[in-house]
Formats: C-alpha cells, sequence, structure tokens
C-alpha cells in the first residue's frame, strides 16, 4: 500500500535509511527531522511498538510500503537488526562528491575522509565534532568502515542527521574524482616531519583519517599530494582517531582566535 503525498523532489543522495523499531521510532516523533518513507514488512504483527510506528507514520501522511522480509533486508542492509522496519529521512546537507567538487579551488574548503575506521563510536564522535567545527564534508565511503547505522547516529548524538556527508561507494574513487578537480589530498601520519598546524592550503583540501589499527591504507596513501603529523609531547606515538579529527577539524578556528586575541 501506500499514502503518497505531493512532495518536493527528493535528491536520493540525501537519504538515509535508519532502522529497528526504537530508532525509527525514536525518529519519527522528532521535531526536527523530516521523515520521507516508512518501509514495512509484511511479517510485522499489528501490536506493541510496531503498531505505533504504523499508525505515527500514517498520522503525518507518510508514505508506506510494504515489502516481503526479504526485500526489507536489502533496503535496511541489515536483516539480523532492521525488525521489520526502516525509514528513509531526508537529510538536507548530504551532498554528492560532484556537488563538492564545485568547490575544488576554495582554499577555505575542507573535507575529513574516512579510510578503515570501523568503530561507529569514533565515526559518531568525528561526525559530531566536525559538524560542530563547520566541516564542508565527511567522505564517507559504503565499504570499508562502519555503516551508517543506529550505532553511529547514536554515538553522534543525532548529528548524523544535519551532518555534511558525502557518500561514495569506494573511498579511493571518491578521493581520486576530488584530486582530479583540483583537491589536495592530505593523509595523517605519525612520522610525517610536516605539523598540520602550520599547513596552509592553496586549493580545497581532503584530510583523510586512518583506522584506529593500521592508520591509513596503501591504497589510500598512493594518492596523497601531502603527509602531515599532529605534533606530540612525551613520545606520545599516536591519539584516537576521533581526537585527531576534532583538532584538524578545529585548527581554522583556533588560529582565527589566535589571531583575534594578537590585535
Amino acid at each position: 500500500m501506500s499514502l503518497e503525498q505531493n512532495k518536493a523532489p527528493v535528491i536520493r543522495d540525501q537519504l538515509m535509511t535508519v532502522y529497528g523499531r526504537k530508532p525509527v521510532m525514536e525518529a519519527l516523533v522528532s521535531q526536527q527531522l523530516a521523515c520521507q518513507t516508512l518501509h514495512w514488512s509484511t511479517s510485522n504483527r499489528m501490536h506493541g511498538t510496531a503498531a505505533a510506528i504504523y499508525k505515527e507514520a500514517k498520522a503525518q501522511g507518510l508514505s508506506i510500503r510494504e515489502h516481503s522480509r526479504e526485500s526489507l533486508a536489502r533496503i535496511s542492509k541489515n536483516r539480523k537488526q532492521d525488525q521489520g522496519v526502516a525509514l528513509d529521512i531526508l537529510c538536507s546537507n548530504f551532498m554528492s562528491v560532484d556537488a563538492l567538487i564545485a568547490r575544488a579551488g576554495d582554499p577555505s574548503c575542507r573535507v575529513l575522509a574516512l579510510d578503515g575506521i570501523t568503530n561507529p563510536q569514533n565515526i559518531g564522535m568525528i561526525i559530531r565534532s566536525a559538524t560542530a567545527a563547520g566541516i564542508d564534508g565527511i567522505l564517507y565511503p559504503a565499504k570499508g568502515v562502519s555503516s551508517l547505522g543506529p550505532l553511529v547516529v547514536k554515538a553522534s548524538a543525532g548529528t548524523v542527521f544535519h551532518a555534511p556527508v558525502v557518500r561514495c561507494i569506494e573511498l579511493h574513487e571518491g578521493l581520486q574524482a576530488l584530486q582530479n578537480a583540483g583537491f589536495c589530498i592530505v593523509t595523517l601520519e605519525g612520522n610525517a616531519q610536516r605539523s598540520a598546524f602550520d599547513f596552509e592550503a592553496s586549493s580545497g583540501t581532503v584530510f583523510v583519517l586512518g583506522g584506529e589499527t593500521d592508520g591509513v591504507s596503501t591504497h589510500t596513501a598512493s594518492l596523497k599530494d601531502v603527509a602531515l603529523s599532529i605534533p606530540m609531547a612525551a613520545k606520545i606515538e599516536s591519539l584516537n582517531v576521533a581526537v585527531a579529527a576534532s583538532l584538524i577539524a578545529f585548527a581554522p578556528l583556533m588560529r582565527s582566535q589566535s589571531a583575534k586575541d594578537a590585535i
């Protein structure tokens, strides 16, 4: 069945799908989210939280689409945890790589790229910090990192719905497209001699954040234009990736504040 309404066209790149009864119900009752379509398994029984979800979606006039259990699992991409429901949410700040390419020549355009980060807690914290700092894009590949699901949403305290997420299939292809357009690809590496805090870009910049265990992958490192490090004392080898992301994200704001204080 379908309860379609006349709505403005939705850009697929700006849709995020959440799944699981609790996350879906929380999204439905939020006053800050633009819910679009409820995906409903025909195997659901109309009682409890499931019934409440259906009733709320219907009351809001959302599109409700029924699916077999198998086809809904293809939408949620997590059959074990979707509990027969998934919800499309319009995230107006989500964008495609092509949309970001238009700012390649702007030195103030700063992007964080996720490379092999598998802890959703880290990704959620990165998203929250980056959004708070005004980062222009968070390059989020579909492969090689923790999926953009409930655990990331929770760790970001819901910030992900308003974050400038730039989705791509493979990180390497996303970076290659940005580099070809003129973006500078920067890898953060502990043994790099140049400080990330002394770097001044002449074009848009992508800062690649490596995985928790192995750092920046060899495949990704092959694209780098420059390697930078975060200076550390006391012979500390590395920082948590979410902490490193926060330092990079807020660096321009701190420099700007220091310049004001010096006047």
